[in-house]
């Protein structure tokens, strides 16, 4: 797979990276999930997202591929009061706590990148909590430190100076990124990871099972109404090809529980994914014409 530069952080990422909550929200056997996550690292995928609160996701990592842990880069994320840790969320203590955590649970003696994990602009101006974060760094537990989130708290996170990252929301349906922070991340010359890049797969349903998706159904509905878009027969490939466009995208983050659907993925993205500039035009017009109050999804 073709791989990018991390920002500034010298790091190599593959353009497509595997975001690992289904595994650690949905019930798997640990041989299913190895042989997800082998077939990831052996198709050329050499980067993982988790994070301490995705259930069993970081454990799973170290029972399923820690003994490939040279191969990939290794994101995970701290902040809320999981995992039956019964200390208060957002203390110095509890970053420090959990980063140790995540070092044994994913039986490594490093992570590459350490994100805050959706936390509000009044727990970033909390010095001491960033400093925890920092000397986590310093210590040499983590390689970088960065701010998964969005809308003003990301804005915030950019403007700071403080983290190499930036984790955020960006798709067909979710395109408020494209207002500015986007460009204010590789102005600072932060890596930017893109979560939920797809969209979740919306565009062309009637309906999805899940609330939490709801919200995309109602932008992709009310976007696909206004008439045809050419190459909407593909949705998962139009997805992928507008937020690849944009070219402050370093990496993508999919999450799957099915190889095959992983495997999809990687071959779309290799053969290529560009989309008509027609195809772009439209569903950049289409979101700014109605989506004026459309917040970043979180």
């Amino acid at each position: 797979m073709e791989t990018v530069a991390l920002g500034s952080t010298g790091i190599q990422v593959t353009r497509l990276g595997i975001g690992l909550s289904e595994i650690g929200s949905t019930p798997l056997e640990v041989s299913a999930v190895e042989k997800l996550l082998n077939t990831g690292l052996d198709a050329g995928i050499n980067f993982l997202d988790t994070a301490a609160c995705y259930g069993n996701s970081e454990e799973l990592v170290g029972m399923t591929v820690s003994h490939r842990r040279s191969e990939y880069t290794l994101a995970s994320k701290c902040g809320h009061a999981a995992g039956g840790y019964e200390g208060e969320a957002w203390t110095p203590k509890l970053i420090t706590d959990s980063i140790d955590r995540s070092l044994t649970r994913m039986k490594t003696d490093y992570i590459d990148l350490m994100q805050f994990h959706s936390c509000k602009i009044d727990v970033l101006e909390q010095e001491d909590v960033i400093n925890a974060l920092i000397a986590a760094r310093d210590a040499g537990k983590v390689r970088f430190i960065g701010y998964s989130g969005d809308n003003e708290h990301a804005q915030w996170a950019v403007d700071s100076g403080i983290f190499a990252t930036l984790q955020t929301s960006f798709s067909m349906v979710d395109q408020k990124a494209r207002d500015g922070l986007l460009a204010a991340a590789e102005a600072k010359g932060m890596g930017v990871i893109i979560k939920r890049p797809i969209g979740n797969v919306v565009w062309g349903k009637a309906s999805v099972a899940s609330t939490y998706h709801q919200k995309y159904l109602e932008r992709a509905q009310a976007m696909s109404a206004i008439g045809p878009v050419i190459g909407e027969e593909d949705p998962i490939k139009m997805a992928m090809g507008f937020t690849f466009a944009h070219n402050q995208v370093d990496t993508a983050i999919v999450g799957t529980t099915n190889p095959e659907h992983l495997l999809s993925n990687i071959a779309m993205l290799d053969k290529g994914v560009e989309l008509a500039s027609e195809t772009m035009g439209t569903l950049i017009k289409r979101f700014d014409d109605l989506g004026a109050e459309w917040q970043q999804l979180t």
